[in-house]
């Protein structure tokens, strides 16, 4: 299907394709990075081929872009922006499809999730420095019926794409989310948080207003149970845990019933995540993994695991567990800080 980049009208209308799809890879990429249970749509198989229409666009963008830095009138500040976004989204979808193939998981110093996630970071500032220099708004003719229809071809084009790709790249152990599978757990922290050396004979573990040494900890009656680490870094992998599920944790405690909404896991780093009163059946409080205690890295003396969560849910070196009127729901959905 031809489409005519001779006026602005086409341009326009590359733009807000292009436009679209930014905005469908952000949502589905940030969802896939922040949930943890399998939902009925493969949103990582959206994202992917929110991408790869994108890549689709490009020989018309590329169009747009040449016949704009060939006017003398735009300003050099606008042509270099329009690289700049250029590159960043080129970036963000070359280290994301690379990082689908598990062949390939560091450039440097960063892993390929860092490069995806902080080119689209740019890449977004970038649209947003561009939207506000010159904005375009969409008009009810772009949604005629030719319009419709291209953007019908490019989608079946990118689910096309997105379908070879998966056959003839993708590692065979990606898991919904993205993440590639690991025969063993890796050692990483969220953002800049260091890896602290507990003491275990000085470790307390305060809840409520009790408080345990790790004998007493590990005197608690603990399961064991395989349980998936999903980290937003991409990488996965089953594990079998020891730990003592979080009711029975506050029951040992003696916190009473009622009162409070949810209970925050708190690390000595200060890190700390809310968990929903009626979900703490589910969620652990470990001290050993495949049959070993806990290393440094793994949060050692103990740590949060919480089955369906992102790792980001998966406090380690947990200092405190206490109840708090705060819902659960009332904290970022993907952490901050």
């Amino acid at each position: 299907m031809r489409v005519s980049l001779r006026g602005r009208q086409g341009g326009r209308r590359v733009d807000l394709a292009l436009g679209l799809l930014l905005a469908a890879a952000v949502l589905t990429g940030t969802a896939a990075n922040t949930i943890g249970v399998n939902w009925p749509l493969d949103l990582i198989q959206l994202h992917a081929a929110a991408a790869l229409a994108i890549l689709l666009l490009a020989p018309w963008k590329y169009v747009v872009i040449r016949r704009g830095l060939r006017r003398a009138r735009r300003g050099w500040r606008t042509k270099a922006l329009s690289l700049t976004l250029a590159g960043f989204v080129l970036i963000t979808i070359g280290s994301g499809l690379l990082h689908s193939t598990g062949k390939v998981e560091f450039v440097g110093p960063l892993t390929l999730m860092q490069v995806h996630v902080g080119a689209a970071i740019g890449a977004l500032l970038a649209v947003a420095a561009h939207f506000l220099g010159h904005a375009v708004r969409p008009r009810r003719a772009d949604a005629d019926r030719r319009a419709l229809l291209r953007l019908g071809v490019l989608g079946a084009g990118a689910a096309v794409a997105t379908a070879a790709w998966d056959t003839a790249a993708v590692a065979g152990g990606r898991r919904f989310t993205g993440s590639i599978a690991k025969p063993s757990l890796e050692v990483t922290s969220w953002f800049d948080d260091g890896i602290p050396r507990v003491d275990p004979a000085r470790w307390r573990l305060r809840v409520g207003v009790a408080e345990f040494d790790l004998d007493a900890v590990r005197a608690l009656p603990h399961e064991r149970f395989t349980a998936i680490l999903d980290c937003t870094s991409g990488w996965y992998s089953s594990q079998e845990w020891s730990g003592v599920r979080l009711t029975a944790l506050l029951d040992a405690a003696r916190v009473p019933d009622g009162g409070w909404r949810s209970v925050r896991a708190r690390s000595t780093t200060g890190y700390a995540r809310w968990f929903g009163a009626g979900t703490l059946d589910d969620v652990w409080l470990v001290t050993a993994v495949g049959g070993q205690p806990l290393t440094a890295g793994h949060g050692f003396p103990a740590r949060i695991v919480a089955p369906g969560r992102r790792g980001f849910w998966w406090v380690k070196w947990v200092t405190s567990i206490q109840p708090s009127a705060r819902p659960a729901w009332a904290q970022s959905f993907f952490p901050l800080s």
